[in-house]
């Protein structure tokens, strides 16, 4: 379940009173882990995976409540910045117009106890919330343009250009200072009562970064881009059965060569900057490390990419070896070679098991819940797949029948409750379900469509739903299964 899915009266799931319910319904349901998507602030697209920083967090999460509280904005205010009213879906467009006038409000109401605050928060960040603070200011101030349409000087960080612009958007630049304040003040305060609860936090980050980013633009001679600071070749997947064309991501792609010679501090910040944020870290695209799809950047498409090799092992050995044990799983989904599950195993990371992908009639399956080996983590679906009452409905009728006889599923309209249950009696070490499907939602509660625009991240759960009658649903399968915390 992801921040944004949280009920709230403001548009979108924020760190407020139902994102504490939500704990408190899963501390009541026997449960051990609440995973979310990544939570940096979002570009085009609104996607959690193409974020303008990987280390800031996304301002919309910031609950306006406790801006009330603490007298920093008033009830009109927020009124008046209202974000949309549809309980179900995320109005993004609104936020975008809307949400970040009522943080200024915030921000010009500061006292001068937060400037010692926000002082104090610069210097412990220092490393990487500057920079993206004046990448936003230059963002608003070039009208939303991406960095890399900028002026040139500024485009190519030039010294004189960085010191005149700092001089110019000094206030902005605070003010994107202070979002990045507020929001790891509410969210550190609600994981600490997460982990209080007995409740661990999984967070998710993307392999890869977008290319309109404070990443990119501070650190260009880590990618592979032209004089121009354009991408030469980009990422994706290669075609297979679900796209004839491929998917073309569009991400630059790390120079992993150059990344070698400082022994990847740039990736090893970025781990140690999660490591804090969540308990567990789910790396997105874990094969990558093994081996990269690289596209042509003027293609369409992705049909002619090729393969190129990753880091390998040695990426983490020197990650264990400087951070320690890092709690990671290893999204490992797709078409995995010998090389990349070794890779897998070498780092004794668990793998991802998806029950979805299990029910093909016509081949065996290492999605099978009897293939499992007990380090990995089972899934009913991802936010890329479909419910599992959606999906049922559109599977074809050999592969429904074939699924209905493994489950042993008699009543079609129980489909989701069986799938939960199937990942719960599995060996697999820990069992994870989509929220949609505890509440047995069609495809209309679907989070994302994979390599589509629009209509995307906007699912809302609606309120009063974290109840009794359901949390001892869950609680009853976790204990007859063995997971009771």
């Amino acid at each position: 379940m992801h921040i944004s899915s949280l009920p709230s009266p403001y548009g979108i799931g924020t760190f407020g009173e139902e994102a504490y319910k939500f704990v408190d319904f899963l501390e009541q349901s026997g449960q051990k882990y609440w995973q979310i998507l990544p939570i940096g602030p979002t570009g085009f697209g609104d996607s959690p995976y193409q974020s303008f920083s990987t280390f800031a967090g996304n301002p919309y999460f910031i609950d306006i409540n406790h801006l009330i509280e603490e007298g920093l904005v008033s009830n009109d205010e927020a009124v008046l910045y209202d974000c949309g009213q549809n309980p179900n879906k995320v109005n993004f467009g609104l936020l975008y117009v809307k949400r970040f006038k009522l943080l200024k409000t915030a921000f010009k109401k500061r006292t001068s106890i937060y400037n010692v605050k926000l002082n104090n928060f610069k210097q412990m960040n220092k490393d990487w919330v500057i920079d993206y603070a004046l990448f936003m200011a230059l963002k608003e101030y070039f009208k939303g343009k991406p960095w890399f349409l900028w002026d040139d000087d500024i485009k190519h960080r030039n010294t004189e250009s960085l010191k005149n612009y700092k001089e110019i958007l000094g206030n902005e630049i605070e003010f994107w200072i202070f979002t990045q304040y507020i929001f790891f003040k509410q969210w550190n305060k609600l994981k600490e009562y997460a982990n209080s609860k007995g409740i661990e936090i999984i967070g998710d980050i993307p392999i890869y970064v977008a290319h309109d980013s404070s990443d990119v633009w501070v650190n260009p001679e880590m990618f592979e881009l032209d004089e121009r600071l354009n991408p030469k070749i980009v990422a994706g997947c290669p075609p297979d059965a679900f796209s004839a064309t491929g998917q073309l991501w569009g991400n630059p792609i790390y120079k992993w060569g150059e990344m070698e010679k400082d022994d990847y501090s740039w990736w090893l910040k970025r781990i140690s900057s999660c490591s804090k944020m969540y308990d567990i870290i789910r790396i997105d695209h874990f094969r990558g490390f093994d081996s990269f799809y690289a596209i042509p950047a003027s293609d369409k498409t992705a049909e002619n990419g090729e393969w190129r090799n990753g880091p390998g092992i040695k990426f983490f050995n020197i990650l264990k070896s400087k951070l320690g044990d890092i709690k990671i799983i290893a999204e490992d989904l797709g078409f995995l070679t010998e090389s990349v599950r070794k890779l897998r195993s070498d780092t004794g990371y668990p793998g991802m098991k998806i029950l979805q992908f299990a029910f093909d009639s016509r081949e065996e399956s290492d999605y099978l819940p009897h293939n499992y080996e007990k380090n990995c983590i089972v899934y009913t679906g991802t936010h890329d797949n479909d419910t599992c009452v959606g999906w049922f409905k559109s599977i074809s009728p050999e592969d429904k029948a074939f699924c209905k006889k493994y489950l042993g599923l008699r009543n079609d309209n129980k489909i989701a409750y069986t799938m939960i249950k199937t990942a719960w009696a599995s060996v697999a070490d820990t069992a994870i379900a989509p929220f949609q499907d505890f509440l047995n939602l069609d495809s209309s509660a679907r989070m994302n469509m994979p390599s589509t625009l629009g209509g995307n991240w906007e699912w809302r759960v609606s309120e009063n739903v974290f109840n009794n009658r359901l949390s001892n649903e869950i609680k009853t399968i976790t204990k007859i299964y063995g997971r009771l915390k």
